[in-house]
């Protein structure tokens, strides 16, 4: 692994092409990603996760985001639906001890399910703090609108994941909640004061500091860098990410193929390793795309090295649970999931 390079890449399909098995082996990524292209039984992914693996030649991080509502890549009928982060958190207001357990579960479920496939990442928790008005990128996927709700929440999610041997990925650092644009298409540029963000965006990422990996925004905040997205920003991750948040785990872009970020591929490679990301995360397998990143991002070293090798050497041993108890605990808990 001290061979890979800063770069956590997306496939194409089901299977790796002869090209891209090739070309991982050559570029030597750090981790993958799936989504729901990459998705069609069982078996196929496990495979597919295996696959990958032996490209680069060591047992790799594999990534997905499976949150539960919208924006879970495997679904039914291979794995239940999950309730969306909203639907937790208004189980939270009701009985926050319930709330809890809750999170807890169904990060303890994630586990069990993803395990299986190989998969040893879940980008969870969200815990970015939605206020009025902002966009439905984040929506529903929050637990709620205030930080106290997803700190407690967000810290349930992750031990959860933790307990059944899988790493989460905190997102979106340093909060995505007062976005009024959706990062996929357009820049979202926040104008609030940084004592607003100290006192509602930024307390849940503070609280859960010592997880060993977290993902950024690509967000404007005028307050700190009126000119570059956290994403690409120093001023944003050595300032506030890294000196007043304390967050010293491995830090990873969004998606650098989200329009938010300008330029071609590359300079969005670039931009994100010169502004103090650790890896760039690019997700949609677009052969054309993944050459131009390569081409910009250095080999792991220094301190982003440092920061991967604890994150592979930080995955937990699953605790020994009863898996039918607890989908019957929570299956309880929402019945009309």
């Amino acid at each position: 692994m001290t061979e890979s390079k800063a770069m956590i890449l997306g496939c194409s399909g089901l299977s790796l092409t002869a090209e891209e098995k090739a070309f991982y082996e050559a570029e030597r990524p750090w981790g993958f990603i799936l989504f729901g292209r990459n998705i069609s039984e069982p078996a196929q992914i496990a495979d597919l996760v295996a696959e990958m693996r032996e490209s680069v030649g060591w047992h790799a991080p594999v990534l997905i985001d499976q949150e539960g509502g919208r924006v879970q890549r495997i679904r039914p009928p291979i794995f239940q639906h999950y309730p969306s982060g909203q639907q937790l958190g208004d189980l939270y207001r009701q009985d926050k001890e319930k709330g809890r357990r809750a999170a807890w579960l169904m990060s303890r479920l994630h586990a069990f399910d993803l395990s299986g496939l190989g998969i040893n990442v879940d980008c969870l928790p969200v815990l970015d703090v939605p206020v009025e008005g902002s966009s439905n990128v984040i929506g529903n996927r929050a637990y709620g609108g205030d930080p106290v709700t997803v700190t407690e929440m967000g810290r349930a999610a992750a031990e959860g994941l933790k307990a059944g041997g899988l790493l989460p990925v905190m997102k979106h650092m340093p909060g995505h909640g007062r976005g009024f644009a959706d990062s996929h298409h357009e820049l979202p540029v926040v104008t609030v004061s940084r004592q607003e963000l100290e006192a509602h965006d930024f307390p849940p990422f503070v609280a859960m500091k010592d997880e060993l990996m977290a993902m950024t925004c690509h967000v404007v905040f005028t307050a700190i860098d009126p000119e570059n997205p956290a994403t690409t920003s120093r001023k944003v991750i050595d300032g506030v990410i890294r000196d007043q948040i304390g967050f010293d785990g491995l830090l990873l872009s969004d998606d650098s193929s989200m329009n938010a970020l300008a330029g071609t591929l590359g300079e969005r490679a670039a931009n994100i390793i010169a502004g103090g990301c650790d890896i760039v995360l690019h997700c949609n397998g677009h052969m054309d795309e993944m050459q131009q990143v390569v081409a910009n991002v250095p080999m792991l070293q220094g301190r982003s090295l440092e920061r991967a090798v604890r994150v592979v050497n930080g995955f937990p041993k699953a605790d020994a649970a009863d898996e039918a108890a607890m989908r019957s605990e929570f299956h309880a808990m929402f019945a009309t999931v």
